[in-house]
C-alpha cells in the first residue's frame, strides 16, 4: 500500500492521470463531431474535411518554421536567464510573424488555385482559403505559445489549454455544421484552433510577461542557427511521410480498390486516437526531462520510467482493443467495415513497437541530432514504401498493415543500437 500512494504522490502519476482526462476528452469530441459531419455533411463532405485537415497540418509545420521542438528545448534550458529567454522569444516572434504574413498573402491571393488542389476543380472553397489567410497568424502563434509553456515545464497548463481547445473546437464545429454544413465544417477547422491563442495567451502571462520578453533589438541570427536543426527534422516528417502516404493509398485504389484503401484510413484513424496517449504525454513530460538529461545516465532513467510506468499501461489498453475489435468497429463506424477487425493484430502490434521507439526518436530531437534524426526517418519511410508496394500484391490491404509492422521492428533495432549506452548503462561513471 505505501508503494502505491508513492506512486499516486508522483508528479508522473498526477500529469498522467490528466493527461489520460485529456486525451479521452479529445477522443471523445472527435467522435462526437466525426457523428455530426457524418450526419449533416454526408462522405463526399467528410473526405473534403480529410483533405482540408491534411493541408492544414503541412502548413502548420511551414508556418512555425518547425520550431516547436526546438523551442521547448532551449525555452527548458534558460528558463531562468531572463536576457537568453528574451532572445528566444523575441528571435522565434518576429520570425514567425514574417512567415505568416508571406503565407497568408499566398493562400489570399491565390484562393482559388488552392481550392482547385485540394478540393478539384467541382468544388468552390475559395473562401475557405481566404479566411484561413486571416486565421493563420493567430494559429501559428497559438502553437508557438504550447510550445513555450511546455517548455517552461507547465505540464497542467499545456493540458488544460489542450483541453480548452477540444471544448471550443466541438463547440464552434456543431453550431458552424448545423448552420452551414459542409462550408461550416471547412470554417471550423480554420476558427477552432485560432481561438486557441487567447486561451494560450491568459496562462503564458501567468508565468511570464509575454509583451516585455519581444524586441526587435534582442532578434538573434544565432537563434534561428540554432533552431534551423529543429526546422529541418519537422519539416522532413511533415513532408516526406504523408507523401509516402498518398502514394500507397493510390497505389491500394488503383489494385484492390477504394473500399479497400477505406479500411486502411479506418484502422489508421483508431491507432490515431490510442497513439494520442503517449505522443502526448511524451511531448508534455518526457521531451523536457530529455531536454534537461546533461549524460546517458541521466537519460537513461529517463528512458526507464517510460517503459516502466507508460508502456505496460499501453500495452495492457492494446491487448482490451483486441479482444474488443468488433465492439469498436461498430461504434466507430458501421457493419460495411467489419472487414476492418482483420487488420488489429497487425496494425496493435506495430504500434506497441511505435511506443517503445517513439522516446528513442523524441532523444534524438532533444538532443539536436539532426542527421540521425533524418537518417533513421528517411529509412523508416523507405521501409514502409518497400513492403507496402511488396506485400500489396500478395497480400491485399493486410499487407499493408504487415509492412507497418515490419516497419517499426528495423526502425526499433536501429534506434535501440544507436542508444544502446544510454539504454543499458548501469552505472554513472559509464554515462558520459
Amino acid at each position: 500500500m505505501r508503494i502505491v500512494r508513492e506512486i499516486a504522490k508522483s508528479s508522473l502519476f498526477r500529469i498522467t492521470s490528466l493527461n489520460s482526462v485529456s486525451v479521452i476528452l479529445k477522443i471523445g469530441i472527435g467522435l462526437i463531431t466525426s457523428k455530426v459531419i457524418a450526419v449533416f455533411v454526408g462522405p463526399s463532405g467528410m473526405a473534403l474535411v480529410g483533405n482540408l485537415r491534411n493541408f492544414i497540418s503541412t502548413l502548420e509545420t511551414v508556418s512555425t518554421l518547425g520550431f516547436q521542438n526546438g523551442i521547448v528545448k532551449y525555452v527548458a534550458e534558460n528558463d531562468s536567464d531572463k536576457e537568453n529567454l528574451k532572445k528566444i522569444l523575441s528571435t522565434v516572434f518576429i520570425s514567425l510573424i514574417a512567415v505568416a504574413i508571406v503565407l497568408s498573402g499566398i493562400l489570399f491571393f491565390l484562393a482559388d488555385f488552392w481550392n482547385d488542389t485540394i478540393f478539384g476543380s467541382n468544388f468552390s472553397y475559395s473562401f475557405v482559403f481566404k479566411a484561413l489567410a486571416l486565421a493563420l497568424p493567430w494559429y501559428a502563434c497559438s502553437i508557438i505559445l504550447l510550445a513555450v509553456i511546455n517548455g517552461l515545464s507547465q505540464f497542467k497548463e499545456v493540458i488544460y489549454i489542450t483541453i480548452a481547445g477540444n471544448i471550443i473546437g466541438l463547440i464552434v464545429s456543431i453550431v458552424m455544421i448545423l448552420q452551414l454544413h459542409t462550408f461550416g465544417a471547412l470554417l471550423a477547422i480554420i476558427i477552432s484552433p485560432s481561438l486557441l491563442f487567447f486561451v494560450a495567451f491568459y496562462f503564458i502571462n501567468k508565468k511570464v510577461r509575454l509583451l516585455n520578453y519581444i524586441s526587435g533589438k534582442s532578434f538573434s541570427l544565432e537563434i534561428i542557427k540554432k533552431m534551423s536543426g529543429f526546422s529541418l527534422m519537422a519539416l522532413v516528417s511533415s513532408i516526406i511521410l504523408p507523401l509516402v502516404f498518398l502514394v500507397i493509398r493510390n497505389d491500394v485504389i488503383a489494385q484492390i480498390g477504394i473500399q479497400q484503401a477505406g479500411y486502411w484510413e479506418a484502422i489508421t484513424r483508431i491507432s490515431t486516437y490510442y497513439l494520442m496517449f503517449i505522443s502526448t504525454i511524451l511531448v508534455v513530460y518526457f521531451l523536457p526531462k530529455l531536454v534537461h538529461a546533461k549524460n546517458n545516465y541521466e537519460t537513461k532513467i529517463v528512458f526507464w520510467s517510460y517503459y516502466k510506468n507508460i508502456m505496460p499501461v499501453f500495452i495492457i489498453g492494446l491487448v482490451f482493443l483486441f479482444f474488443l475489435k468488433e465492439f469498436v468497429i461498430q461504434v466507430l463506424f458501421t457493419e460495411d467495415f467489419n472487414a476492418v477487425k482483420d487488420l488489429f493484430f497487425w496494425q496493435l502490434s506495430g504500434d506497441v513497437l511505435k511506443g517503445f521507439s517513439l522516446i528513442l526518436g523524441y532523444n534524438l530531437v532533444a538532443k539536436k541530432q539532426t542527421i540521425p534524426f533524418i537518417i533513421t526517418e528517411f529509412l523508416s519511410v523507405l521501409t514502409l514504401f518497400l513492403l507496402s508496394k511488396l506485400l500489396l500484391p500478395f497480400y491485399g490491404i493486410e499487407g499493408i498493415v504487415m509492412a507497418h509492422f515490419f516497419t517499426y521492428c528495423f526502425y526499433l533495432l536501429i534506434l535501440v543500437i544507436y542508444f544502446r549506452k544510454s539504454l543499458f548503462n548501469s552505472t554513472l561513471e559509464n554515462a558520459v
